[in-house]
């Protein structure tokens, strides 16, 4: 990973995101702690511009919020969790909106659109993530062209670019979920993305130990809108969660690296496991994605999502048979997580043998050695 110019309006001079990770969202008051602490109040002194923490930022929001920001290039909002930011967005439209949705996405998300038209709130139409023509002709038709790239589970690239450039319904929304890539590998908003949702339950707190959501934005009236929604939703994130993603933060850039490094390292040797028979990684040569894509991508994340040779019961015994990598869900923490999505509610529509595998910081070999003997001590199909 090379260091990138953080241009957000943040940003603050600070020539490098290492840089800005660590530099960004601090008191630089004399006198003030180092680190902004936890703020454990509902309520202010009168007299100053906070008054009550459900309607006005506390502290830690702020860093939070500025880390975040800066990162993507735009104004963030911070709420309790990823899927709270992203309620905020679809509660924008109207009824009678047009929604375009990824094939393969977040399950909440689906369940979310899913909800909404059968209320009769809006119109869902789902398209495949890499099918490019059909994204930009939907972009002058919906008012909501809501993206994820890589996708979930099936880690398909979209072609952000020609997507965010494309001429769009007067009024509409293109957001992205930039949770799986993070702002150190791309930067929707800078394409020309409205919005930029990171689910900091996973690589910006990157422990395991909070829930949280940041979504950011370039139009001050968006901003303002999804602030009043999180005020009148009571979506606030907790004080002690602001405080752990602040500090999880800090070292997102050599947490993303070393990841990185292990993913692209298991995916090429499960690409050739005899007992493995397909394996998606953004930068594989296999995998599925458009060409402009694929020429730019080497390591792309730290998801991989795998299929065992056999059936469900197999997979099911690799993901127990494990035993430094955690058979658990979510993903983007220093420790190595897996699962069979299919046996998730709602997911049973994927491959009944898909793993999907979140990579850590662990030492590779140790990693790569958990792995081959789990997929060999299945029985042969």
């Amino acid at each position: 990973m090379t260091s990138r110019d953080t241009t957000g309006h943040n940003a603050g001079g600070v020539g490098s995101v290492e840089s800005w990770l660590i530099s960004a969202g601090r008191d630089r008051r004399p006198g003030s702690p180092l680190n902004v602490p936890p703020c454990p109040a509902s309520n202010f002194v009168l007299g100053e511009r906070r008054a009550y923490s459900r309607d006005d930022a506390t502290p830690g929001w702020e860093a939070l919020e500025e880390i975040v920001g800066g990162l993507e290039g735009g104004s963030s909002v911070s709420f309790a969790s990823g899927m709270a930011g992203i309620a905020a967005i679809f509660d924008q439209l109207s009824t009678g909106a047009v929604v375009a949705l990824p094939d393969d996405c977040y399950q909440g998300v689906a369940g979310l659109a899913k909800a909404g038209q059968s209320r009769g709130r809006w119109t869902v139409h789902r398209l495949a993530v890499d099918d490019t023509p059909s994204w930009v002709k939907m972009c002058s038709m919906a008012d909501l062209i809501w993206l994820e790239s890589p996708s979930n589970p099936l880690l398909t690239v979209a072609d952000l670019d020609a997507i965010c450039a494309a001429p769009r319904k007067h009024g509409a929304i293109v957001g992205v979920d930039n949770t799986f890539a993070t702002p150190l590998n791309q930067r929707p908003l800078a394409l020309g993305a409205d919005v930029a949702v990171q689910s900091v339950t996973k690589f910006i707190g990157g422990h395991s130990d909070l829930l949280g959501g940041v979504v950011t934005v370039r139009d001050a009236n968006l901003l303002a809108a999804l602030r009043q929604a999180r005020e009148l939703a009571g979506a606030t994130p907790g004080t002690l969660e602001a405080f752990l993603a602040v500090r999880g933060a800090r070292t997102l850039a050599v947490r993303l690296e070393r990841a990185q490094h292990n993913a692209m390292i298991l995916a090429e040797r499960l690409a050739s496991h005899p007992k493995v028979t397909l394996t998606r990684y953004p930068g594989l040569k296999s995998h599925r994605t458009h060409a402009a894509a694929q020429r730019q991508l080497r390591g792309f994340g730290t998801v991989i999502s795998f299929d065992v040779r056999g059936d469900a019961l197999g997979a099911d015994a690799v993901c127990t048979g494990l035993q430094l990598i955690q058979h658990a869900t979510s993903l983007g923490a220093v420790e190595s997580t897996i699962e069979r999505r299919a046996s998730v509610p709602g997911q049973e529509h994927l491959p009944p043998t898909l793993l999907r595998l979140s990579v850590g910081i662990e030492a590779v070999e140790d990693l790569w050695a958990d792995l081959d003997r789990a997929l060999r001590s299945v029985p042969q199909a």
